[in-house]
């Protein structure tokens, strides 16, 4: 019988990353984030939307990866514009408390699906929803 630890999942970018690479990084991550959180506060999105293609495309990390940083990172992101619009007067309580209960029970069948499927149909997935969500905003 072997000794089995269960493994770690360690969310770091798909390159190599000496620390003149990490201190770059770090930096187009806060870049990211801002990016992020501005597009949150004015236009309701931010982690799936911005942070995730970018997240790919100039930080280097698998979708997967970016897709489960993208998701600790709405946490801080929807508590700032919450409070903002809160303070406000914007907040309707009971409606928000209704998209709370579905997005949880949503966001636990979304992340286990998200730990089954393999890279490329994610990718191919997540990239025909925003062609699909960009066309109906177009047109509606």
């Amino acid at each position: 019988m072997t000794d089995r630890s269960p493994s770690t999942v360690v969310l770091e970018p798909s390159v190599s990353s000496p620390a003149s690479r990490r201190g770059r990084l770090t930096r187009e991550l806060a870049a990211i984030g801002g990016a992020g959180g501005v597009l949150s506060g004015l236009l309701g999105v931010g982690g799936g939307v911005i942070m995730v293609p970018l997240l790919v495309l100039r930080a280097g990390y698998r979708q997967r990866d970016a897709h489960a940083i993208s998701l600790g990172a709405i946490i801080p992101i929807s508590f700032a514009s919450v409070l903002t619009y809160g303070i406000a007067g914007e907040v309707r309580a009971g409606y928000a408390l209704a998209l709370a209960l579905g997005s949880v029970f949503g966001a636990r069948v979304g992340a286990g699906l998200l730990a089954r499927i393999r890279e490329r149909p994610l990718k191919i997935v997540f990239g025909v929803f925003l062609v699909a969500v960009a066309v109906l905003l177009l047109f509606k």
